[in-house]
């Protein structure tokens, strides 16, 4: 039997600019060695394709600072070490995160000329003022600029709107959005606003100086969005991803079917079989460990039976097309770790839908997800 695809995830940690909802803002960096980078990212690649034989590549993503700054030589290299590693699936999707800058935008046709075919493009507002709030360095007009470049440079383009920002009323949303399905891209990630611990809005929500929307009026934005989306042919399918069928985001997939993955650089996550990965987060400990071992890798755990079934449901429970229980139950190494009465009394309110063969969260259900996997996925540890 043939293994499945496996992904690759290549984290770039750097950044030219610091950003106040962002806990990276220590790599931010005016140069960086190249020679010694791409280097050090072979040898890390060299490192897990070593320990996964036999696989095939179905996609990769170039994700984490900016990325887009990589040069295009450097990306090459990876791109042509990956393919003789591993070989490539026929339609293999390689991404890379961009920011909407001119800078970025004019690199746009190298990286395509060396194998990228799919952008990822984080423009997040089409309101200056909702920019600025962010922290992004980009207006209006450069990011529908960087847009329409990508969408000439590459096969496929997403881009990434935030929502539910401080003040921010339904019909602001929804003219947005309106805008935004009609600027031609097949996919779109479309986050709610989320305080992360550690960041300046966290220090300013603290404080009193920034309001989010209430659960409520962030709720009705989060319907609206889901509406709209499916009305216009990119309906949901994950939580926050809105795409036409056949263009949903083939590598952000595989992390939520629960496939295996390789990641490698400074900070990146990987699952390779039964093992979680992680490698050293700070660029210079990740650089020492590669020259002192041959590899950037700082965990490499083992999963539990239970550990893995849970973390295939509540990967896969963000999905529209749920989870295969048969899988589930066979990662558990017997049955899945459920509540079924729980998910009995929520079947019965509408928010899930059960069957003997699969398990999937209806879209009334998605707008309450945390709370209904901590209902209904069994997490308890087992020796």
């Amino acid at each position: 039997m043939t293994a499945p695809d496996l992904a690759l995830y290549v984290h770039w940690p750097f950044c030219i600019s610091k950003c106040p909802y962002c806990d990276f803002n220590s790599h931010v960096r005016d140069s960086v060695d190249q020679a010694a980078w791409r280097d050090a990212m072979l040898a890390d690649l060299a490192y897990e394709a070593a320990l996964t034989p036999g696989r095939r590549l179905g996609s990769i993503f170039f994700g984490g600072g900016t990325p887009s700054l990589m040069p295009p030589a450097t990306i090459a290299a990876v791109l042509a070490a990956a393919e003789r590693a591993w070989g490539f699936a026929d339609d293999v999707e390689i991404t890379l995160e961009a920011n909407p800058s001119s800078v970025e935008a004019a690199r746009f046709a190298d990286l395509a000329s060396v194998g990228v075919n799919r952008v990822s493009l984080g423009l997040q507002s089409l309101r200056n003022e909702a920019l600025h709030f962010l922290g992004r360095a980009h207006d209006v007009d450069e990011g529908l600029a960087a847009l329409a470049t990508a969408q000439a440079a590459f096969a496929r383009v997403s881009f990434d709107l935030i929502y539910a920002l401080p003040g921010q009323t339904m019909g602001e949303w929804q003219a947005d959005l309106t805008r935004a399905l009609a600027l031609g891209t097949e996919h779109l990630s479309l986050y709610q606003l989320t305080i992360e611990p550690g960041t300046r809005f966290a220090t300013d929500a603290a404080a009193g100086r920034l309001t989010i929307p209430d659960g409520d009026s962030a709720a009705d934005l989060y319907e609206a969005t889901r509406a709209m989306t499916a009305t216009a042919g990119l309906p949901a399918y994950e939580t926050s991803n809105h795409a036409r069928p056949g263009a949903e985001s083939r590598h952000n997939l595989t992390y939520w079917r629960y496939g295996d993955y390789a990641g490698i650089g400074p900070g990146a996550h990987g699952r390779r079989g039964t093992l979680a990965t992680v490698r050293h987060k700070k660029p210079e400990n990740w650089l020492g460990a590669v020259a002192r071992n041959g590899h950037g890798a700082q965990v490499e755990d083992p999963l539990t039976p239970h550990t893995r079934a849970v973390e295939a449901l509540l990967m896969g429970l963000r999905l529209a097309e749920g989870v295969d229980l048969s899988r589930i139950a066979a990662l558990a190494g017997g049955f899945a770790p459920l509540d079924w009465r729980a998910i009995e009394r929520l079947s019965a309110l509408g928010l899930i839908v059960a069957t003997p063969d699969r398990l999937r969260v209806t879209g009334a259900g998605a707008l309450l997800l945390d709370a209904i996997l901590t209902e209904v996925v069994e997490t308890r540890v087992v020796a």
